[in-house]
């Protein structure tokens, strides 16, 4: 009897603890943390179509502005850099993997390196959905929202 009531309420605990680890890991996200040039579209897989996507409100402009350039509603960023050097180091590296970078500057004099920018939020969810499928490497990619 004593054990079957153990046994009970580790199960419990366990539960419990999983879904505040998820809720925390949902809140801690979202307060953390231009077209695509990727010609080879892959299809999607539910599984990575269907993750927590981490979504930040910010004031951006672009960097390189021509007068031409649309500003969008949402951008999907890749990278995130203080200094401006390193995120053209970086754009350089995304060019070579067949993405479009953009830099954006932030109101916190971060640069944003966006892949795509979209006035539709769902065409900007398929952007990252597509490149955490397609680049491992960047499956950190965020949603950024207009101010």
């Amino acid at each position: 009897m004593k054990f079957k009531v153990f046994s009970l309420v580790i199960v419990c605990a366990l539960l419990i603890v999983s879904c505040k680890s998820k809720q925390a890991a949902t809140q801690g996200g979202a307060s953390n943390q231009v077209s695509t040039a990727v010609t080879d579209r892959v299809p999607i897989d539910e599984e990575v179509s269907t993750t927590e996507v981490i979504v930040r409100t910010e004031s951006v402009t672009p960097v390189d502005r021509s007068e031409a350039q649309t500003v969008y509603a949402f951008y999907v960023i890749i990278g995130s850099f203080r200094e401006i050097a390193n995120a053209r180091r970086e754009t350089s590296s995304l060019v070579s993997k067949g993405f479009s970078p953009v830099i954006l500057a932030n109101e916190n004099g971060l640069f944003r390196i966006s892949v795509g920018g979209y006035n539709a939020e769902s065409a900007a969810r398929a952007q990252i959905a597509e490149i955490r499928a397609r680049h491992q490497e960047h499956r950190d990619v965020w949603l950024l929202v207009t101010k």
